[in-house]
C-alpha cells in the first residue's frame, strides 16, 4: 500500500497591508488573528505540520509565544503562493497547503476538503475551494472572485467580474435564479514539484489585470482541480471585517 503524501500547511504572514497594518497581529478576543488561523489549521485532520511563513520578526515572535512553528521568508516575495514555494525549499513535504493568513473563522474542513481534491486525482497538481453564491451583493461585489466550473470539475476562469454572464436577464441581481454561480475560497494545495515551477513562473498579463494570482497557472496552460464546500470564511481586509469577525466570534 503506498505510504499517503506527507502534507504540509503554510500559512503566509506579511507585517505590510496597505488597509490594515501589522494584519495578523490584529486582537481578536484575546488571540491575534494568526494565532486563530494557525489553531484552525492545527485540527484539519489531513495536514502532517503546520507553519507560518512571515517576513517579520514580531510576528515569528508571537507565533513562537504561542507554541507555533515559524519560518522567515524574504521580504521581497510578493504573493502568498510564491512564499508558500520558499517554504517549500526548506522543509520536507510532498503537497504543501496555502492557508489564508487573514481567515481565523476557516472551518478545518475546508482544509481536508481541498488536501483531498488531490489526492482523489493523481493528475491534479493544484486543488482549491468554490463554494455556491447564494446572496445577490456577493455576485456584484468585485472583492468576490468568481469560478467557472468545468463538469470535469477543473475550474475555467476566475474573475472579479461577474462570469457566466447571462444574456437574457438584464438585473444582475436576478441571476441567480437562472444560473448557479461560484466563488473562489482563497485555499491552495500544490504538489511540490509544480509549486516550485509555479513560483518560477513571470507574473503574467491576466494575473496583473485582475490580481489574481491563479490567473498565473491558467495563462501558462495548467490547470486547477475545484472541490465544492458548504462552509463559508470572512477574509479581513477592512476594519469592518474585523468587526463582522469579532460579532461571530463573540456569539460562539
Amino acid at each position: 500500500m503506498a505510504q499517503r503524501p506527507y502534507v504540509v500547511g503554510v500559512i503566509p504572514a506579511r507585517y505590510a497591508s496597505q488597509r490594515l497594518p501589522a494584519k495578523p497581529l490584529i486582537d481578536l478576543l484575546g488571540k491575534t488573528m494568526i494565532q486563530r488561523v494557525y489553531e484552525q489549521a492545527k485540527q484539519a485532520s489531513l495536514l502532517n505540520q503546520v507553519v507560518v511563513a512571515t517576513d517579520d520578526k514580531r510576528i515569528a515572535d508571537v507565533v513562537k509565544s504561542f507554541g507555533g512553528e515559524v519560518v522567515l521568508t524574504d521580504p521581497q516575495i510578493k504573493s502568498g503562493s510564491d512564499r508558500v514555494a520558499a517554504v517549500a525549499k526548506q522543509i520536507k513535504g510532498d503537497m504543501f497547503v496555502n492557508v489564508q493568513g487573514d481567515e481565523p473563522l476557516i472551518a478545518p474542513e475546508m482544509i481536508d476538503t481541498a488536501v483531498q481534491v488531490v489526492l482523489d486525482d493523481e493528475k491534479a497538481l493544484i486543488g482549491t475551494l468554490v463554494k455556491k453564491i447564494e446572496i445577490e451583493q456577493e455576485l456584484i461585489n468585485p472583492s468576490i472572485v468568481k469560478v467557472v466550473v468545468g463538469s470535469d470539475q477543473y475550474a475555467l476562469y476566475f474573475s472579479r467580474s461577474v462570469i457566466p454572464w447571462i444574456r437574457d436577464s438584464t438585473n444582475p441581481l436576478d441571476w441567480l435564479k437562472h444560473h448557479t454561480f461560484y466563488k473562489h475560497i482563497g485555499l491552495y494545495v500544490f504538489r511540490k514539484d509544480f509549486l516550485l515551477k509555479y513560483s518560477a513562473m513571470p507574473e503574467s498579463s491576466l494575473e496583473k489585470a485582475e490580481r489574481l494570482e491563479q490567473l498565473r497557472i491558467l495563462e501558462n496552460g495548467f490547470r486547477i482541480k475545484v472541490g465544492i464546500t458548504q462552509h463559508d470564511s470572512i477574509p479581513i481586509d477592512t476594519q469592518e471585517d474585523v468587526d463582522r469577525v469579532l460579532g461571530i466570534l463573540k456569539r460562539k
